[in-house]
């Protein structure tokens, strides 16, 4: 429906009025100006006297945007006004934003960015609660205080210095490295950090921290014992570990789909990799007897006490290893934990002349480096490695030949 204009008292003011709603005692007007701005006729939209506008004020302001034009300050129209409104507006939001990131410190963006930011990546459960801790125990009362955009070099170097003073181990120090640079990365992605991670500029402790031991047949058989003593879920668990080099974790995550007939399905590992571990009898035999007839494939192999996936090492092979093997040993490289079984099982595969690449694929590593490192050869295998060259004693010698010089 067409609106009918009406030219106000004031030059190039002019209103329409509402079909039917009133501002008073008389129907509501809407108010426009026109005026010409660089040799065209332009016309603009102000807004209802119920919104505060009156022929007045229309033309007060139509008085500003002429002025403007003539003297070349200021804008000339209502929507040159606006934008430079609308950019001074977002001008003083962004300097807001920026004041409150940089005043953001460590602490508060691990705990309500970062760590939040993580159960929506799905990242491991288990791995989100060792970088609490992390955060907790060592990063955060080093420098939690300190603010997002200062973080530097000094300030990993003070996590580096406390967590040595507190004998903490270098592969536990680059843990804590590995935390501090996920963190800069999200900060550099949401603005509040601008440079590479400083973790970069920090010279890592260098100290061998590869496990010494693993366990001798007759150690082995002495903890499946005890085991079976005490919880028969926990002596399977170490047995398959023994049997099949599993970790923890990929034993924690084992469904009964996986258990085929060529061996085991090893799946989202820590590689990345999948793989298929061939079963000893022994294994097998082990599963068989846990499976209940009725399990489905989807059922895990050990669930826990409420049917849901273990997070952790049971207490009762930590405390059984500690009275059998830990007494008094203070090298935590020489200390029998969980994952000595994984390495005991490439150590004796590695003792009974199994290549190494074929320990690798085994134990699902991509090079032969990995393997050497959980395949240390016992000093009784060096020594008899170099006893082996007293065969060749007391044979003769070939023809030396003399070189004339």
């Amino acid at each position: 429906m067409a609106v009918k204009w009406v030219s106000s008292k004031f030059p190039g003011v002019r209103y329409y009025e509402h079909a039917s709603r009133k501002h008073g005692v008389r129907l509501d007007r809407y108010f426009a100006i026109r005026a010409q701005v660089g040799g065209k006729r332009r016309e603009e939209g102000l807004g209802w006297a119920s919104e505060g506008w009156s022929e007045q004020k229309a033309a007060t302001v139509l008085s500003d945007l002429k002025k403007a034009h003539a003297t070349g300050e200021g804008p000339v129209s209502l929507a040159e006004k606006r934008a430079l409104a609308d950019a001074d507006r977002k001008a003083r939001e962004e300097a807001e934003v920026l004041k409150a990131h940089e005043a953001v410190t460590l602490a508060n963006f691990f705990h309500e960015v970062y760590f939040p930011q993580q159960a929506i990546d799905h990242k491991r459960p288990s791995t989100v609660k060792r970088e609490e801790i992390m955060f907790r125990v060592w990063i955060g009362p080093a420098i939690g205080k300190t603010r997002v955009k200062d973080l530097g070099e000094l300030h990993v170097q003070r996590v580096k210095k406390a967590m040595l003073d507190a004998g903490r181990s270098p592969r536990t120090i680059e843990y804590a490295f590995a935390v501090i640079r996920q963190i800069v990365n999200l900060a550099r992605q949401r603005g509040l950090y601008q440079s590479e991670s400083p973790t970069r500029l920090v010279k890592r402790p260098a100290k061998d921290n590869r496990r010494h031991r693993f366990l001798e047949e007759n150690e082995a058989q002495r903890l499946l014992e005890a085991l079976a003593e005490k919880s028969r879920t926990v002596h399977d668990q170490a047995l398959l570990a023994l049997n099949a080099g599993l970790r923890a974790g990929e034993i924690f995550s084992l469904v009964w789909a996986d258990v085929a007939h060529d061996g085991l399905k090893v799946r989202d590992t820590k590689s990345g990799k999948n793989r298929v571990v061939p079963l000893t009898r022994t294994a097998r035999e082990m599963l068989e007897a846990r499976r209940l007839d009725d399990a489905a494939p989807s059922d895990l192999v050990f669930p826990s006490e409420k049917g849901t996936r273990i997070g952790q090492v049971s207490q009762t092979f930590i405390k059984t290893a500690d009275e059998l093997f830990n007494m008094g040993v203070e090298d935590a490289r020489d200390r029998v934990v969980f994952h000595s079984l994984r390495h005991t099982f490439a150590s004796w595969l590695v003792r009974r002349g199994t290549p190494l690449i074929t320990v690798a694929r085994l134990m699902g590593h991509a090079t032969t480096a990995m393997t050497e490192r959980y395949s240390h050869l016992a000093p009784n295998d060096l020594v008899a490695a170099v006893d082996s060259l007293e065969a060749i004693r007391g044979k003769t010698p070939g023809k030396v030949v003399a070189l004339n010089g």
